[in-house]
């Protein structure tokens, strides 16, 4: 089957296209200007011949995960979504101008750099954790790297619910025996195997079950030597007993011997550092708090989604009659002194998906919206 052709751009209101940027199964990204305010975003945009049910779930549910989770500072930050005046789907994101995988086959990577860039995206898949999701393709190639240098987690359109059955979507080279036969779509221990395969390859240039012989890396053949999980240390002369140990145990072939969570394997990498005499990269996650207070996100949705507009008439008979309803309770809910009582609304609001990854040190409130701390080692 032919690569598919990447489409012509949309025309996008306040935007000027500059240049294609890449195209994948059925999206291609493009580089934009934004005219107000000024700044150059990547735009991707789902292709009109492979919009049906399943790529538009996939398509909004990573708008969607990207908006509630961009606040963090090692995720991808979104900007818009909407549908363009040719009907097709599209969301501006941040610009990151390389990836991890770029950069690894242009030169090998100082040890500083990968424990930096373990840390900061540990701390993200922690906190896509505490929301109650999995990102299911954690891998070097989707690491970006910012305009400032930083790396941050992208490309969350095959992420799904901890507790969501389904098909099972992966990159073989980093995933998990389990997800590889099949008996889980993913989980919070396979996906301490992916960080732990992903910080493996950013030391090596390979993946940790990937053989000198290129014949041997067909599909079956390396998901037979992931299966078996037999541990190849890095080779690397700079790299401290401690850092190979937490390499082996993230990639322990039995989930309940990996780290507890990605927060608990980032913790290992800060005191690596610190044995090192590098000043330790923070842990930055979500609080419990926010957690709990951010709403649920509809990850079946295969609607086309853009400018809302309301399908409730406020004049319709219902609406009047809920509105004398509310008027009445309310009026009920006063006391002999005429104060209103007040119930405790949280009471009543939909539970959020319990947090994975149970056990990890609850953490500050710090501003509105994704409150971030750093996680201590000393």
């Amino acid at each position: 089957m032919s690569k598919r052709a990447i489409a012509s751009p949309p025309v996008l209101p306040g935007y000027a296209v500059i240049r294609p940027l890449g195209s994948g199964g059925f999206a291609d990204v493009f580089l934009y200007e934004q005219d107000l305010p000024r700044r150059v975003v990547a735009v991707k945009v789902l292709a009109a011949e492979a919009v049906n049910d399943e790529t538009l779930r996939a398509f909004n549910a990573e708008a969607d995960i990207l908006a509630r989770l961009s606040a963090h500072p090692a995720i991808v930050t979104v900007h818009l979504a909407s549908i363009s005046s040719d009907g097709r789907p599209f969301f501006v994101m941040e610009y990151c101008p390389d990836t991890m995988s770029a950069r690894l086959r242009r030169d090998s990577l100082a040890l500083t750099t990968v424990l930096e860039t373990g840390v900061r995206i540990a701390g993200a898949v922690e906190t896509v954790h505490r929301a109650g999701l999995l990102h299911r393709d954690i891998k070097p190639s989707n690491i970006l790297i910012t305009a400032l240098g930083s790396s941050v987690l992208a490309d969350f359109g095959i992420a799904a619910a901890g507790d969501e059955d389904g098909d099972v979507a992966m990159s073989v080279p980093w995933s998990a025996p389990e997800v590889l036969q099949e008996t889980t779509n993913g989980t919070v221990a396979s996906e301490v195997w992916s960080l732990a395969a992903t910080v493996y390859t950013l030391l090596t240039g390979r993946s940790p079950f990937e053989s000198d012989r290129r014949q041997a890396n067909t599909r079956d053949l390396m998901t037979a030597r992931i299966i078996k999980a037999v541990y190849t240390p890095t080779g690397r002369d700079d790299v401290p007993p401690r850092l190979e140990e937490a390499l082996r145990v993230g990639l322990s072939r039995d989930p309940s011997r990996r780290f507890a969570s990605a927060q608990a394997f980032a913790e290992e990498l800060r005191w690596v550092q610190y044995e090192l005499g590098i000043p330790p990269t923070a842990i930055e996650v979500a609080s419990p708090e926010w957690a709990r207070a951010a709403g649920l996100i509809d990850l079946a949705d295969s609607g086309r989604r853009g400018p809302l507009v309301s399908t409730v008439n406020p004049d319709s008979r219902r609406a009047q009659r809920e509105a004398k309803q509310a008027a009445a309770a309310a009026e009920a809910k006063r006391d002999r002194d005429g104060l209103v009582v007040r119930e405790r609304r949280w009471a009543a609001n939909p539970l959020v998906p319990a947090l994975i990854g149970a056990g990890v040190a609850v953490v500050a409130v710090v501003g509105v919206g994704v409150a971030l701390i750093a996680g201590g080692v000393l």
